[in-house]
């Protein structure tokens, strides 16, 4: 949970956070919201269960929302 908090404070000090709030609140953010399941998300990452997470992240990759939104990260922490 540490390591959240921290990426979390990286993030805001960098500028960052931001735009990373306004592309999951894009339309693609949004599609992809819809197709997780908050609850078991949170519950993986708060248990540390890194092979829960790699399922849920490799659901989201396969969709073309998934691809879109990644690159749009990629460009975004590259910056």
């Amino acid at each position: 949970m540490q390591d959240l908090e921290n990426i979390s404070r990286q993030l805001q000090q960098s500028g960052k956070a931001a735009d990373l709030r306004s592309l999951a609140e894009s339309e693609d953010g949004q599609k992809l919201s819809q197709m997780l399941d908050g609850k078991a998300v949170e519950q993986a990452a708060k248990s540390g269960d890194g092979e829960a997470l790699k399922r849920m992240l490799g659901q989201v990759l396969s969709t073309r929302e998934g691809q879109r939104l990644a690159g749009r990260i990629q460009e975004l922490m590259q910056k």
